[in-house]
């Protein structure tokens, strides 16, 4: 349930017995945000209406903490996080004023960790005092006996900023995409504790979608895949406590089977973050890393058919050498460039004629049911022509029978052409990747045994031929 106006006085009362805090304006200004609807349960992973837009997912570099910033279709903004006390919310702000954001929305507290709520004072106050205000605030109810969490509540008093304790089943009115709150249940789980009890939310946007766990460990996220299950399905995960071993587990991976995860933490992080342990669980699941300590700010675009990762370096995404990449500072101001496109998890078959592209493009999707499309790399690490079995085109067998692929052709718009050797079968749930260098064909891996690139990093159209020209597969990203 949302306490919100009156029963958000009482929650601030207890919040504030606990931090030591004097003072507190529960109800908001008229110009507040909607306050979020409730549901008895959430229902993520049903059906999303058709997007229109363009939904971006903004991962800051704020070293050993994190912060990320939403843009959605309608241009409403949601930050979640604010980084941690130590900066007092400058590289959020310096951030946010680079992009042109000059109001936020929705503030989502995940938990009221140091390291998460580090900038909250300093971006409510900026944003109440010199740009056009925070919408609200969604808070997870427990509090913190911070300096850090006193400036926090002393600043949405002192500016008259809606609070509202959010929980399980809640949905924040966040225009253009669907919002839904999993977690934290009520009651809380773990006598309370914070990182147990983070703010999860889901969102989706067209047949994409993206999960922020916060800090949540190993019982919220069992918690989570005991309630959910597969409707946790994501395309993009960032991963949970900094990629700490006590979070991003294998039941919550598999469960969410994201295309991509996204690290937020500090290249010489005093914790060891991310661990070998979360980076051995993604390597068993094949599932490519961004760490803002190497990539620097993040930046995901979603045209709801697909999700486009630009970042400021180009860095490693095998998750066993994620390490080896150049750590960049996060008052680094570089531009980001795209780096890879990932397609989300295919619907069921159906007969239905395909969705076309929300630019009035190509269409859109897959005309055989079985055999996908799992990401696109088009941009290689470093020069693309020194490099170029690190653009590849990933497929998988969607279906339930073997894909004798023999004889099949992949082109791209420029009317380059691969041909898949005799005899090749793609079992399924398995995936082969395409390189477009050379080397040995495998099972899991074919190579196109081109001298250049083919993939336009600016987009471009993968299509898939039988033996008897007949189209199976066409993919614009």
């Amino acid at each position: 349930m949302v306490r919100s106006h009156g029963a958000t006085s009482l929650l601030v009362a207890v919040l504030l017995v606990l931090a030591g805090c004097g003072g507190f304006v529960a109800n908001g200004t008229d110009g507040g945000a909607n306050p979020p609807t409730t549901t008895e349960t959430a229902t993520p992973g049903t059906p999303s209406p058709a997007a229109n837009g363009t939904l971006e997912v903004h991962f800051i570099n704020v070293g050993q903490s994190v912060a990320t910033v939403l843009v959605s279709p309608d241009n409403e903004t949601m930050l979640i996080d604010s980084g941690d006390f130590t900066d007092d919310g400058e590289y959020v702000l310096q951030y946010l004023d680079r992009q042109g954001i000059d109001r936020i929305d929705h503030f989502v507290v995940s938990h009221n960790d140091a390291d998460h709520i580090g900038g909250n004072a300093a971006v409510i106050r900026h944003y109440e005092t010199e740009k056009n205000g925070v919408g609200a605030v969604y808070d997870p109810g427990i509090a913190a006996s911070t300096q850090t969490y006193e400036r926090y509540l002393d600043a949405v008093e002192a500016h008259n900023v809606t609070l509202y304790e959010t929980r399980e089943g809640d949905r924040i009115p966040f225009s253009g995409v669907e919002t839904t709150v999993l977690g934290p249940p009520e009651p809380y789980l773990e006598n309370a504790a914070r990182n147990e009890n983070s703010i999860v939310l889901r969102i989706e946007h067209g047949e994409t979608s993206f999960l922020f766990t916060g800090d949540a460990e190993d019982d919220q996220e069992a918690y989570l895949v005991d309630t959910y299950g597969a409707a946790l399905r994501a395309t993009v995960l960032k991963a949970g406590h900094h990629g700490s071993a006590s979070s991003t587990s294998g039941p919550l991976l598999d469960a969410a089977a994201p295309r991509a995860v996204v690290v937020s933490s500090a290249y010489d992080s005093q914790y060891g973050h991310p661990s070998n342990e979360t980076l051995q669980r993604l390597a068993a699941r094949s599932v490519p890393a961004y760490w803002t300590a190497t990539h620097g700010d993040t930046v995901l675009t979603s045209d709801g058919t697909a999700v486009t990762v630009s970042t400021q370096r180009a860095a490693p995404t095998d998750p066993l050498s994620l390490r080896t990449g150049d750590p960049i500072a996060p008052s680094a101001t570089e531009p980001v460039t795209p780096r890879a496109t990932y397609l989300p998890h295919p619907s069921p078959r159906t007969d239905t004629p395909v969705p076309t592209a929300t630019d009035g493009g190509t269409p859109i999707g897959n005309t055989s049911g079985d055999l996908v499309i799992d990401r696109v790399r088009a941009d290689a690490a470093g020069d693309d022509r020194d490099n170029l079995n690190d653009e590849y085109v990933v497929f998988r067998n969607a279906g339930a029978e073997p894909l004798e692929m023999g004889g099949w052709t992949v082109s791209d718009e420029a009317d380059h052409s691969y041909t898949v050797p005799d005899g090749f079968t793609l079992d399924p749930d398995e995936t082969v990747t395409l390189h477009t260098g050379s080397g040995t064909d495998t099972d899991t891996d074919l190579y196109w045994g081109s001298g250049r690139p083919i993939w336009n990093n600016g987009g471009d159209t993968v299509t898939v031929t039988d033996a008897d020209n007949e189209t199976i597969l066409e993919r614009s990203y």
